[in-house]
């Protein structure tokens, strides 16, 4: 929705790639507001997880989706639910690297511990390739005590993992999906759109 795209109004969805019942290119919409390809979801992609249950290779049909046109596209970025679950497992299977994103919390912490567990049982199973791009912390807020021991502990133990930029708290991000458009569209000198600006920037660098 943030990309002006109705969810409600899809006649195709990335639930139809993952049951083989379209192609990537039958299912991809350009955002009105971005100029960016979408392969959209909404609600429906919750009974992906009844759907694929008893499927053979279950864990491959989003990476198998998105082979019939991943070569047309510089970057391909899959947004995950905040779970480990069947549509996670086949977003890492596809994937060359993931960047995780986290709040500053003591239970983020831990959530990070379980899904770093879950990414090395990924890369000795089905994807060698899988590595992590790196950790970004969000709705960030320098004023919080917490916010500062958790990004020490963040440095201490994952080093130049931890990118830099950080993503702050900021209410024009926060309106952005209400108008159908990016935070980078909508107001494009908050602070949010220019830590996302930044952001960009570092991760090229990292390439």
């Amino acid at each position: 929705m943030s990309s002006g795209i109705e969810k409600n109004k899809l006649e195709r969805s990335v639930l139809d790639v993952l049951l083989n019942e379209a192609t990537l290119t039958e299912c991809l919409i350009t955002s009105p507001s971005g100029g960016y390809g979408v392969l959209p979801a909404n609600g429906d992609l919750t009974a992906a997880e009844v759907e694929l249950i008893d499927v053979d290779g279950k864990e491959l049909r989003l990476k198998t989706g998105l082979s019939q046109a991943a070569a047309s596209f510089d970057y391909v970025l899959v947004d995950c639910p905040p779970s480990l679950n069947m549509l996670t497992v086949n977003a890492m299977v596809a994937c060359d690297s993931i960047l995780i994103t986290m709040q500053c919390e003591y239970f983020a912490l831990e959530g990070l511990s379980a899904l770093l567990s879950t990414v090395r049982r990924i890369n000795e199973t089905v994807n060698s390739d899988l590595e992590i791009e790196g950790i970004l912390r969000t709705m960030y807020d320098p004023r919080n005590s917490l916010t500062t021991e958790v990004s020490e502990q963040l440095f201490s133990h994952f080093g130049s993992l931890v990118y830099r930029t950080v993503i702050p708290r900021n209410v024009r991000l926060a309106e952005a999906p209400s108008h159908g458009e990016p935070g980078i569209v909508y107001d494009r000198y908050s602070r949010g759109a220019r830590a996302y600006m930044a952001l960009a920037e570092e991760f090229l660098r990292r390439q």
